[in-house]
């Protein structure tokens, strides 16, 4: 009796640790997408002004913080699995290095950063660019 109770308490602590893990990352992503975005946001404003379609400004906001997110995707895979077998250790029958987990894992975080991504383009594109040609 002894022994599951203590192994439930370490599964209850590992998934708040999990949850708290997991906000911070969407509060990363969103920050990341945040600042490319705000960088561009000039260049953005410039080619709908231009004339660009407001798919291919979107597209080319989007752009690259989903190459960043899939980098470090890839890097975040590569330490998940140095720390599966930690894992493994620590948690009760559990299979750190299950596909399915692991790739929900991967999937979504990508989704919420193509989202947080996307929310902002839109937000930055809402604004007129004629506006803000004139202030200039």
């Amino acid at each position: 009796m002894v022994s599951c109770s203590r192994h439930g308490r370490r599964a209850v602590a590992l998934g708040v640790m999990g949850l708290l893990a997991a906000m911070l990352a969407v509060t990363g992503i969103f920050g990341m997408a945040a600042y490319s975005v705000s960088q561009r946001r000039r260049e953005l404003d410039i080619r709908m002004a231009l004339g660009a379609r407001r798919i291919q400004v979107l597209s080319a906001a989007v752009g690259r913080p989903i190459v960043l997110l899939g980098i470090r995707s890839v890097l975040g895979l590569l330490a998940g699995i140095f720390a599966s077998r930690l894992l493994q250790q620590i948690v009760y029958q559990a299979n750190p290095s299950d596909p399915l987990v692991v790739g929900g894992a991967v999937l979504t975080m990508a989704l919420l950063g193509i989202a947080a991504s996307a929310i902002l383009a839109r937000r930055a594109l809402a604004v007129d660019p004629s506006k803000l040609m004139r202030e200039e």
